[in-house]
């Protein structure tokens, strides 16, 4: 900038008196006369030299800032090499060489001082090598170590796109197929096949699995379906995840399209998205449902977890309805309402109902027996005239094993803390439910609910002991009523025994807050990682 300010003033200071003026101070005049140009020739070649060589230099650093901005280092080797072929140590030692030598060019006086300069930043150029047999070396090695993939150059667009989104289809086409090979959709309600311009304009709702989904994780969905079919504005898109594609893998393929009523993806090569998917969309081999709009802009990086609590409730399945909901204070009808037909007349007449369940089955046997003896005490029954239903969840009403049953009630808790926890401080109802979730692998627990109002979620021990002290606080209930002194005695028994409070959050299922507060003390929670493994196809005897 000074070198060229200074070359602006000489050619201006004859026809402008405020140019001539700076050129004064900047002692341009000096410089310009014919005899000092003469004397001083070779000082400005070797400048001006010197300026187009950094300059060069300069732009090699900003395109590899440019190139490391759109590709991660990790994923193109070549990057981190060429990087390191540029010769920073040189460059910043001839760019202090270089002010000094701008500065001391136009002063009379200083032509030794101005040979020095100049002769100490040729030295750094020379250090660097020969500029321009530098750039030439440097050309060559960059282009023989820079080989960006089509996965990186793929990963790249994408982030370009969903920055800068236009329309819907251009970014399902960038996000599935490679390039020049766009291909067909199935339409799961006929069976044929549909070009992508079907989803032009629309809202895309993309269901992104891998082969290994459940009846149960596709029945999730078709409520949804069967609610948006007759609303053109909405397509779901089945994606299917896989990362090498074997006859096998076709055959499971076939299986499970055919259970889809709506679009799926026939592309039997990874999409090309997958790093994109995986990195930008967190997901790691659990479904995900990513809300697209016609512009193809996201609106939400996973809808299951709505849809799973609250279902057409939580439509269009946005940021903003999911804010909406997160405030919702009446969670545990929405959970369980499904689970049978008692429960949902229950929860409509308002009256108590104890859900309970755990790891070990003779605390279930003790509590139901504790609970029914409470549930029909005469004080209960008849002087207060109030009902105590209770349900146990993961037991058939002969006392079978119902996993299926468990298993959902256990996905919606999840998906509801995760609804609720990036949303909002911690209030009372999301303190509830991160209690809850983090009784899922204990002995037993318990929730106490008016209709769908929760009263208290407690941990099998202290829930037991509250109910097996009936008799030390049912006086108390004529007075103050039963819900309050059951909190109340319940918090009691908390304050007295404290035990360790651990919350299990499956990786996959969504980003996990990096701190979280204990649900029952003020204290941050401690972090720790474990690898689980249920021996699922072992012998029933080897299971832990």
């Amino acid at each position: 900038m000074e070198f060229g300010d200074f070359w602006l003033l000489a050619h201006h200071q004859q026809s402008d008196q405020l140019a001539k003026s700076l050129a004064t101070l900047k002692r341009v005049s000096v410089l310009v006369k014919p005899a000092e140009i003469q004397k001083r020739r070779q000082e400005v070649l070797e400048l001006n030299n010197l300026i187009k060589t950094t300059m060069q230099v300069i732009a090699i650093f900003d395109e590899f800032e440019k190139l490391s901005l759109n590709y991660n280092l990790k994923d193109v080797p070549g990057l981190t090499i060429a990087l390191d072929l540029l010769p920073v140590p040189s460059t910043g030692p001839s760019l202090v060489s270089l002010l000094a030598l701008l500065r001391s060019v136009p002063s009379q006086g200083e032509g030794v001082r101005s040979s020095t300069v100049c002769a100490e930043s040729s030295l750094h150029l020379q250090q660097a090598k020969n500029p321009a047999n530098f750039l030439q070396e440097a050309d060559r090695k960059i282009n023989f170590h820079f080989d960006i993939t089509e996965e990186a150059e793929s990963y790249r667009r994408l982030r370009k796109i969903f920055q800068t989104p236009t329309e819907i289809m251009e970014v399902f086409k960038a996000l599935i197929f490679t390039k020049d090979n766009v291909q067909p959709l199935i339409d799961g309600s006929t069976n044929k096949t549909v070009q992508i311009e079907v989803i032009r304009k629309r809202y895309v709702l993309l269901y992104i699995t891998g082969l290994d989904i459940s009846d149960d994780d596709i029945s999730v969905l078709k409520p949804v379906y069967d609610a948006t079919k007759k609303d053109d504005r909405y397509k779901i898109v089945w994606v299917p995840i896989v990362e090498q594609w074997t006859e096998e893998q076709r055959k499971k393929f076939e299986i499970l399209r055919v259970k889809m009523p709506w679009y799926v993806v026939q592309y039997y090569s990874p999409i090309a998205g997958l790093k994109f998917v995986k990195e930008e969309w967190e997901y790691k081999g659990k479904p995900t449902l990513v809300v697209v709009n016609p512009q193809g802009k996201v609106e939400n990086v996973n809808a299951l977890h709505l849809i799973r609590v609250w279902g057409m409730k939580a439509f269009p399945f946005n940021k903003a309805a999911e804010e909406a909901i997160s405030r919702e204070r009446e969670w545990i009808g929405p959970v369980v309402n499904n689970f049978h037909p008692s429960v949902q007349t229950w929860i409509k007449e308002e009256k108590y109902i104890l859900f309970y369940g755990g790891k070990d089955n003779e605390w279930i046997q003790q509590f139901s027996k504790k609970a029914t003896a409470l549930a029909n005490d005469p004080i209960i029954k008849d002087t207060l005239k109030t009902n105590i239903e209770l349900f146990c969840i993961g037991k058939t009403a002969k006392g079978g094993e119902d996993h299926g049953l468990l298993g959902r009630f256990w996905t919606s808790i999840e998906s509801l803390f995760f609804t609720k926890v990036h949303h909002q401080q911690v209030d009372p109802v999301t303190q509830e439910i991160q209690k809850l979730l983090s009784y899922k692998n204990e002995s037993g627990w318990a929730v106490l609910s008016k209709g769908q109002t929760v009263v208290v979620a407690g941990h099998g021990f202290t829930i037991l002991k509250v109910v097996e002290e009936f008799d030390k606080w049912k006086e108390a209930v004529k007075e103050y009523g039963f819900e309050y002194v059951f909190k109340e005695y319940h918090n009691k028994v908390i304050q007295s025994v404290r035990h360790c409070c651990r919350l299990d959050i499956p990786s996959v299922s969504a980003k996990v807050p990096e701190t979280m507060q204990c649900p029952e003390c003020p204290r941050i929670m401690e972090t720790f990682i474990t690898y689980k493994c249920c021996h699922i196809d072992a012998p029933a005897n080897a299971h832990h």
